[in-house]
This record gives C-alpha cells, structure tokens and sequence, in this order.
C-alpha cells in the first residue's frame, strides 16, 4: 500500500525557512542551513529566498570572507509570530495548515 506524499503550501515553506533563518540568531542563517531545514532543492531556495528579501521579510547580513547569510527583519518577525498563531489555532481543530 503506497502512502500519499503530504504537500507543504508556499507559506509552510516560506515559514520554515524563517523559522531555520531566526533559530540562527543574529548571525544569521546562510544558504546551506536553510536548505536542509526547509528540505528545498537549490534552485527553490534561490527563488524563495529572493521572494523572502523582495516581501522585506529577510536581509542580507555583510558577508564575510564570501558567505552569505540571512537575518528576519521586524516585519518577518512578526510574520512568524502571526503564522504560529494560525497553526495553532487550526491544530486545535485538527487542520493541518
């Protein structure tokens, strides 16, 4: 019997590379660690990414010795914060968001 694969919506995705990018602190989070934890291919986190700094809901921290990595702005902290509220809020229904 085959499982039916679960499909995550753009803002799930978006929200769980937040999610990676603010557990990172003020250093911020670079490609790679927000790849893995939002399980994207490379041409997706591009994509997203840009999307994510377009909103302002990320900046581009000073690279260092060509890093780069990313930090929430205020607006993308309270994105977060509004979006936990709306995952709970539908768990407590049992929908999954």
């Amino acid at each position: 019997m085959s499982r039916k694969r679960a499909y995550r919506s753009k803002v799930c995705i978006l929200a769980d590379m937040m999610r990676a990018i603010q557990s990172e602190g003020e250093e911020g989070a670079g490609p790679t660690k927000i790849l893995y934890a939002a399980n994207l291919s490379h041409d997706r986190l591009t994509q997203y990414i840009d999307e994510l700094i377009e909103k302002e809901l990320i900046h581009d921290v000073e690279p260092e010795e060509n890093t780069r990595s990313y930090v929430l702005t205020e607006k993308g902290r309270e994105f977060l914060q509004e979006y936990r509220k709306i995952e709970r809020f539908s768990q407590a229904f049992g929908i999954d968001v």
